[in-house]
């Protein structure tokens, strides 16, 4: 089933892109993640719902639950963006939390990429089709934005509760998808944001007591006061050049975000 669909989606990533022509008013940003960006139901949301209030562009989020990048790109999501953006407009892209796993066995979930950072190729042993890496996925994506004239930024999948029953975990080395994805960025000439590592500085200042709070029904997904502290950790990481200056910075509102 996702054999046409990603022959698509690779056969459109060897074409030459034509950049748009600019939009007439300011830029627009554009999210592309999972259930930790995106909107989703009480009692949890995700932070791209929270950007809006820290910069001075107008959001839209593409973010879809349970989504990585892999299925990001099969679901024609990525084509879906790539059609709809102009020249300067922004990309955030940011996915990790279900990119892990085999995609080898008869279970395959349709999520997990190839491991592997480069060109290596899977083939799932639910439906048949080739899969690749996270990496992959990741770079096709920014490079086909990119050839339509947008501004990507790769971000860090956001961290898990680091104060799970009290005790600090932050310390411990971030999942793998974090430094893929600053490859990623470092492979494609696009922004990245350590996302992950400027969630873990606001959460070491707010203490296990206010951290905990943010996590009403599991260790991953925030409550809506969490996802606005994670979206003011992302602009704040943004206005320090955390991870050097991206297209953003240039559209906070005053005063930034301090939370860590």
């Amino acid at each position: 089933m996702h054999l046409p669909i990603l022959a698509l989606a690779l056969a459109a990533s060897t074409s030459s892109a034509t950049p748009l022509t600019p939009r007439q008013n300011s830029p627009t940003v554009y999210l592309a993640g999972d259930s930790t960006m995106a909107r989703t139901n009480s009692p949890h949301n995700g932070w791209g719902e929270y950007l809006s209030k820290y910069i001075s562009l107008p959001v839209i989020n593409k973010a879809i639950s349970g989504r990585s990048a892999r299925s990001f790109t099969n679901e024609g999501r990525f084509t879906e963006i790539e059609n709809q953006v102009r020249q300067n407009d922004i990309v955030i892209i940011a996915f990790g939390h279900n990119d892990g796993g085999s995609p080898n066995s008869a279970s395959d979930n349709g999520r997990s990429a190839c491991p592997g950072t480069g060109s290596e190729v899977c083939t799932s042993g639910k439906t048949g089709e080739r899969v690749y890496t996270y990496n992959y996925y990741l770079e096709n994506a920014a490079r086909r934005l990119s050839g339509r004239g947008a501004r990507v930024v790769l971000a860090s999948q956001t961290t898990k509760n680091p104060w799970q029953n009290g005790q600090w975990s932050g310390n411990a080395a971030p999942p793998r998808f974090v430094e893929y994805a600053r490859n990623a960025a470092r492979n494609t000439g696009v922004g990245f944001v350590d996302h992950y590592q400027s969630v873990i500085k606001a959460y070491w200042r707010l203490g296990s007591g206010v951290v905990n709070g943010f996590y009403p029904v599991d260790y991953t997904h925030t409550s809506p006061q969490g996802a606005d502290l994670v979206a003011q950790a992302f602009v704040q990481a943004v206005a320090r050049d955390f991870n050097g200056t991206v297209a953003l910075k240039g559209y906070l509102r005053n005063p930034v975000p301090n939370v860590w």
